[in-house]
């Protein structure tokens, strides 16, 4: 079983990339860069949570080898890795 860590630091995320769910188009993280380093999705999941007025958007992505939990503050513009596997 694979060892999740919680790290809660703001990330970059320089791409995204859009998928067409029927009338909505919905957006992705593509590429991460935390600690010096690139990591690239290949595929994931995303979640929608209100917290009071917030919208906050939570995205369970995987490289192929590591799962990372992730989340957007749509008000504040920001993304956060969560947290991730070992």
């Amino acid at each position: 079983m694979d060892q999740r860590i919680t790290v809660s630091k703001e990330v970059f995320i320089p791409e995204l990339y859009f998928t067409n769910d029927g009338p909505n188009i919905k957006s992705y993280p593509r590429r991460m860069e935390y600690e010096g380093r690139e990591y690239t999705f290949m595929d994931g999941l995303r979640y929608l949570v209100r917290k009071g007025q917030q919208l906050i958007q939570v995205f369970d992505m995987t490289d192929g080898s590591r799962d990372y939990r992730l989340q957007f503050n749509n008000s504040e513009r920001s993304w956060t890795l969560v947290d991730m596997t070992l």
